[in-house]
């Protein structure tokens, strides 16, 4: 953690100069922690053998994590636990061994196995291809650095709360525990009733059987790394950017202007094909039937005329919602995807490494008409004359977001503009408000970039109903999610960094290689008054450190958390179309 970088690049790049700050030794000792703590794995999986993770718990409970702060307790810490079970898949829960690569090829070169042959599996809350082979060994791909920066100490927290569990468990009376309720849980072992019902919710039917699972036996996890190298991860990204070429050319699209967008899979696109309002009377009785209660709340809400929401959001949430069941085919899925190809949506999934969907939106081939009324009023003429193209990618994790605008950079016809919509934790704000920042510290290179945002709060406010727009912020990237500390959070407040994410440092060293001869800089500001492309950064609070519990990673985000999302999508979208607008006068 460069604790010391942030102030200097600061003092030297700023329009005014500030009282420089030090770290408290307290918090210099807790970010040499964390830096222990990253060194200690990264060196340790450079062994080509197993190596046991209990090797790594001293090291994770020295650095105090916001994210595990009663690791080094006895106690439970529940919201760690509940964090880490997000991202792993089930199959965890019989797991001795897990194997990280960066591809199936790199599985069957050193002899282990086609990973086609075990069973893929997933977690819900991150994306990575896993693959179970029945017998205790988990592999899993990795699309670059960040994913060991954030599956290590994911994994290491998983196994410190599970034994914790166990010992409690073991000395608790619990009746049958295969039926225990979670406030028995919470009397007999300790921990808050909220975050056993949390658990309870999280596990769903299979409650009862994980608990008896993590009865039975404490655990030792193993991991084994295969290779990890620069080039491997360069070689995946693009592996990946190719399959998104393939379909931009057999679509006549290869030679067009780019606009590229780092957001997610559903917003951009549900706001110009038209397809939720189409579909409204299905997705309206898909709530009804099925909920849940806050969707069947917010409906009753609308028909009472006291909602405060808009009526489009909710049908973009609860179509997401429902997808499987409104769409549960295989026949009616496949003339989904057609539909939304013939509205100018064209959709591609990734079969690598890097887990990241991706959609091609050729602006020539919307329908004015089936436009969201909160992107008009647009020219329908020059709608159809402009021959710019959206790339929408799923936002990637960390590093992998400089992989992928630096491969997207070297091969585009023309990059018009770069915008990157994503989560992040808050500091000062509330989950669901917006942040745009004009300054990001980035951890990985320990440079800061001062840039002038293409967006302010004017481009949110108007489309926001639950949350507040915050502009003129300062944003810090970090290496992982476990990977600081309430005594780095504090640093940064008082550096006035506010925001908190993962993706904006790469992305920006991407961009900085766009219009320099040199490699990106380390531990220097830099100056983005002016850029080859226009550039647009906005997240939306997914967590709030300094209140543990309130993080998305552990409840996910509901309907409310939606207005935010998609009140940030409106602005790229008009954003985009005015540009595209004005090119044509």
């Amino acid at each position: 953690m460069a604790l010391s970088k942030l102030h200097p690049a600061l003092g030297q790049a700023g329009s005014h100069e500030v009282q420089a700050l030090r770290p408290t030794s307290s918090e210099a000792a807790l970010a040499e922690a964390v830096e222990v703590y990253h060194r200690t794995y990264t060196t340790v999986l450079r062994s080509t053998g197993e190596t046991r993770l209990r090797v790594l718990e001293a090291s994770h409970k020295a650095m105090g994590a916001s994210l595990h702060p009663q690791a080094a307790s006895t106690e439970l810490d529940l919201g760690a636990f509940i964090y880490a079970i997000r991202r792993l898949p089930d199959a965890i829960f019989s797991a001795d061994l897990i194997i990280m690569g960066q591809s199936v090829e790199t599985f069957q070169r050193e002899g282990i196995a086609n990973l086609h042959d075990w069973s893929e599996v997933g977690a819900p809350g991150r994306r990575r291809r896993w693959y179970d082979n029945g017998s205790g060994t988990l592999g899993v791909l990795l699309a670059s650095a960040s994913d060991v920066d954030d599956l290590v100490p994911t994994l290491v927290a998983f196994q410190i709360e599970w034994n914790k569990l166990n010992r409690q468990m073991s000395g608790a009376d619990l009746g049958d525990i295969g039926k225990v309720l979670p406030e028995a849980c919470a009397k007999a072992c300790g921990g808050f009733e909220d975050d056993w019902l949390r658990l309870q919710e999280t596990w769903g039917a299979a409650f009862g059987q994980h608990l008896l699972d993590i009865s039975k036996r404490r655990i030792s996890l193993r991991v084994r790394m295969l290779g990890g190298s620069q080039v491997g991860y360069s070689r995946v990204t693009r592996r990946w950017w190719q399959q998104v070429t393939g379909l931009m050319r057999s679509e006549s699209l290869s030679d067009r202007p780019i606009y590229f967008v780092s957001s997610n899979s559903h917003s951009l696109a549900n706001l110009v094909t038209g397809m939720a309002r189409e579909h409204e009377a299905q997705i309206v009785a898909a709530v009804e039937a099925h909920g849940p209660g806050d969707l069947c709340d917010e409906l009753r809400a609308f028909r009472e005329g006291r909602a405060e929401g808009n009526w489009d959001n909710f049908l973009y949430y609860a179509q997401r919602v429902h997808q499987q069941r409104l769409f549960s085919d295989p026949a009616r899925r496949a003339a989904l995807r057609r539909d939304e190809r013939q509205r100018g949506v064209a959709n591609v999934s990734s079969r690598t490494a890097l887990d990241v969907a991706a959609q091609i939106i050729a602006l020539d081939r919307l329908d004015h008409e089936k436009l969201d009324s909160r992107l008009l009023p647009v020219d329908a003429e020059r709608l159809r004359h402009s021959r710019a193209v959206i790339v929408n990618i799923d936002y990637p994790l960390g590093l992998a977001a400089y992989n992928i605008l630096r491969e997207v950079a070297e091969t585009a016809a023309e990059l018009r503009g770069v915008y990157v919509l994503g989560k992040a934790a808050t500091l000062n704000a509330d989950m669901g408000d917006v942040m745009i920042s004009g300054v990001i510290h980035d951890e990985h290179s320990g440079s800061t970039y001062w840039l002038d945002n293409a967006f302010t709060v004017a481009d949110i406010a108007p489309y926001l109903r639950f949350g507040s727009g915050l502009d003129n912020q300062r944003a810090v990237t970090v290496k992982g999610t476990f990977l600081q500390n309430r005594g780095y959070l504090d640093f940064c407040y008082r550096e006035a960094f506010t925001v908190v994410e993962m993706e904006a440092g790469p992305y920006l060293c991407a961009i900085y290689e766009m219009s320099n001869a040199a490699r990106y800089p380390m531990g220097e500001p830099v100056n983005f008054s002016k850029l080859p492309v226009d550039f647009g950064v906005i997240h939306y609070a997914s967590d709030t450190p300094f209140t543990q519990a309130r993080t998305l990673g552990a409840r996910g985000l509901s309907y409310f958390g939606m207005d935010s999302t998609y009140a940030a999508s409106v602005a790229i979208w008009r954003r985009i179309l005015h540009l595209e607008d004005a090119l044509q006068e």
